[in-house]
Order: C-alpha cells, then structure tokens, then sequence
C-alpha cells in the first residue's frame, strides 16, 4: 500500500492512534490527529509527537474535519456512527482500523483470535507455541502492543499472532489471516454495539476474507460461536473439551488430542496445564488448533503447553495473608469472565466486583455463585445492580466502598483461613480506572498494603 503523500486523518490519540500516526509519518503520509480531549488531557501523547509535522485538531470531532483526509484510520475506542465518520465514509472514502492498515503494510502471516472472552489468555500463549517451534513470533493487536508495530518490522517468514476486538472489526475490509478463532460469544458492549446480533456478526467479520487455504477455528461446546460455521470458506476446525470431534482439538481420556481423518496425536495431559480452570482448558485447546493448523510440531505446542503460566490480570495470584488467598482478575470485564472465574475457583469466595456498566444483566452471573460465594464487595457505576442481584438469589453478605483500598480491606475482614478473595468485576473499568491493567495494579497495591499492615 502506497500512503505516500497521501492525506490521512487518526481519529484518537490513545495507545494504537498514537503508534499510527508514527507510523503513518515514518512512511511518508500527510497526517493530521483529531480527538475528543483537549490539550492538557493529551499532554503525554502530543509530546511523544513533538517534533512530527503533524497537525492536531483536539476538543471534538468537527464535521467539517471530514472534507479533508484521503482516508481516516479509526481508534478502537471511537464509535463508527459520530457525525465526522459518517460523513467520510458517506464521500466514499475509507474508513478503516489500524488492525486494517497494519494488515496491508505487511507480509507476514496473521494468526487472529477474538472472542468475548479469553482473546488475551489464548493470544499470549499462541504466540508462546510459535516461539517453542523457533519461528521469528510477533504477539500484537489489542493485547497491548498495537499490530501496526508489528507488521511493519516482521518479516514474510515470521509470524503475527494478533488479539482481535470488536472494535478493531468494525473497521477492516481486506483483513484476511491466515488462520482464525473466534473463542465464544456472549453478550457484551452492547452499550456500543446495541444488539447480541450485531456483536456476533461483527466476530463473524474475522473470517470474511478467508479462502480454502485458510483455517478457521470454532468452539463447538458453544452455540453462537459454532453457527460462524456456515459462513465460512476457510477449512474448519473445531476445539471442545466436552466431546471427541472427527477433526480438531479436544480432549479424550486425560489427554489433550489434535486429530484430521484418521490421524490422531497426544499433545499432553489436560491435567500438565498450569492455568486453572474449564475456560483455560478451552483456550489451550484453540490456540493447539491454531499452532495445529500453522504445522506447528506436536512436540512445541505440548512444551508450550505444559509452561505456560498465565497472563498478568487474569487469575492471577497475588499473595496469601493470614491464609487468604488473594486473586487478580481484572480482566473480567463482563459476566461470562468472570462467571468463568469463580468457577475456576475451589475455595470459598470473598468476590469484589463492580465497575462501568456496559449494559449487561448480572442475573445469571449471580445465579452461577451457588455455595461457593459467601460474600461480596461492591463499587463502581454497577454496585447498586449488582446488589439487586445478589440480594434476589438470598445473598446479603453485602457491603458497597467507594475504591479499591476499602474493598480489598472489607474483603480480609470478611474472610477467614481458605478463602479467597477473587477480584473479578464482571464490568469494564472505565468508570473509576484508564483500563483494566490500572484496576488490576490497585488491587495489587492494597493487597501489598494489606500485607504490610498484618
């Protein structure tokens, strides 16, 4: 793609924006930057363009912006249907993600994950498989380094293993990986997305582009995910941990089997995995799929397999005080998540939750709790929701804080020797944090506080 010259708009100046403008710039295009923020707020992110010709149109989006660009590239977090937007894309010109842009600019392969849940889990430990078998691996997209990094310094023989949104679908129409999953799909952003229909068909956008040369991986324990079936031209494959399948990933007496015909390989034992849990078990399976369908040698996904130990935020074990055991899962971000959590768990639950509310309902999350939760912490926009909830199962074992500190320390009083207190918010963090990882480090911080003070 030749963007030389060419006049390009970024709309956001957040993470991705700001390494697309840098991008954009080292390749030659006549760039300007629009977001909502003013000045001050962007401070960071205006002086790590400092000395860039690059022209700054902060405060809004002004729809008389739009005659300008040649194309706009959009950030995730920036809805489609602004007046700006619109009428860029109204002329006729495009409109596009940089999960899009990074695509064309690059030659190498894409392995792309998505999913309501466990994209970042599955992400992380894909892109650990490619490494054990000696490729050159690149672990990008909305894991945290943005894909357009990436694909302009890989090379045609390495790999891009790429964390996929919703969002970052919104905006491609050339994207086409080389092999694809889509985890499960459960309700989510649909403050954003508006219907269950349209998130599903916005993750159905993944294998849109693929042909009979490609692969596409489903979940076939999961409804929604499974129907993507019918709309794909890729060569299907199937994970499940709940039945053997003629071709694809499961699990068969204690092991974790990759079949296609009639061969059949013993990867390792389900029970070799480090990270806890039916729903990781699941996103071991995907990602052998994945590393499967790429001739990945059984041997490196096995080794991967049995290493992996997990990523930051996600059941992540922070300390043990006074024989509580104090786990971060910020990352679940909605209920499905972090119903999966306290499921995972095996000791009696101390759940914190709470946080920016997305327009789920938490009835059947609180349905899930059964015994094992015997108490819960509220905050955040959805305390009074979630509280509705819990009180209509007969759990009264409530208390609402206002911030992290008081929940971690309304939790250790509420817990005794073999509980665990679960940080796992079912709800966004933009409410009270910048993101997820910002929620997840206060929680850690009060535990270590906590520590200090015992």
């Amino acid at each position: 793609m030749d963007i030389r010259d060419k006049k390009v708009l970024v709309i956001g100046l957040a993470v991705s924006g700001l390494q697309t403008v840098k991008a954009l710039h080292g390749l030659g295009a006549r760039v300007k930057v629009n977001d909502r923020k003013n000045e001050a707020e962007l401070k960071e992110a205006i002086s790590a363009i400092k000395g860039l010709n690059v022209d700054c149109v902060l405060g809004g989006h002004p729809t008389e912006l739009a005659d300008w660009p040649d194309f706009a590239v959009i950030s995730p977090g920036i809805p489609m249907d602004i007046p700006m937007v619109q009428r860029i894309k109204e002329s006729g010109r495009e409109v596009i993600s940089e999960v899009e842009l990074a695509y064309r600019l690059t030659a190498t392969p894409i392995v792309a994950i998505t999913g309501t849940n466990g994209k970042t889990t599955t992400t992380a430990l894909t892109g650990e498989i490619f490494r054990r078998s000696g490729r050159s691996t690149h672990v990008a997209g909305n894991i945290g380094t943005p894909l357009i990094d990436a694909a302009i310094f890989s090379q045609p023989s390495d790999i891009l293993v790429a964390e996929i949104s919703s969002f970052q679908l919104e905006g491609i129409r050339d994207f086409k990986p080389r092999a694809a999953a889509v985890l499960n799909i459960t309700p989510d952003h649909l403050d954003r997305h508006k219907t269950f229909d349209n998130y599903k068909a916005l993750k159905a956008r993944v294998f849109e582009n693929q042909g009979p040369d490609d692969f596409a991986v489903l979940n076939a324990d999961e409804p929604a995910a499974a129907s993507l079936a019918d709309g794909c031209r890729a060569r299907v494959l199937y994970f499940s941990r709940k039945r053997i399948m003629d071709t694809g990933a499961f699990v068969e007496k204690g092991y974790i089997i990759i079949k296609r015909g009639k061969s059949s390989e013993r990867i390792c034992k389900a029970s070799d995995l480090r990270i806890l849990g039916d729903h990781n078990l699941e996103n071991a399976l995907a990602a052998a799929a994945l590393a499967w369908s790429m001739e990945v040698p059984v041997k490196a996904i096995g080794d991967a397999l049995k290493s992996f130990e997990g990523v930051e935020h996600r059941l992540e074990y922070v300390d043990t005080v006074n024989g509580v055991v104090y786990i971060n899962d910020s990352k679940g971000t909605n209920p499905d998540a972090s119903a999966r959590a306290v499921k995972a768990m095996d000791r009696p639950i101390v759940l914190i939750a709470g946080g920016y509310d997305k327009g789920g309902d938490f009835d059947e999350f609180v349905d899930g709790f059964d015994d094992k939760v015997k108490g819960v912490v509220l905050l955040g926009a959805t305390a009074e929701k979630l509280k509705s909830s819990c009180r209509r199962v007969g759990l009264n074992n409530i208390y609402m804080v206002k911030n992290m500190r008081e929940a971690v320390e309304r939790a250790a009083l509420m817990a005794e020797e073999g509980d665990t207190v679960l940080l796992s918010p079912a709800c966004a963090s933009w409410d009270m944090y910048k993101n997820f990882e910002e929620r997840g480090k206060d929680f850690k911080e009060a535990v270590g506080m906590l520590r200090r003070n015992t």
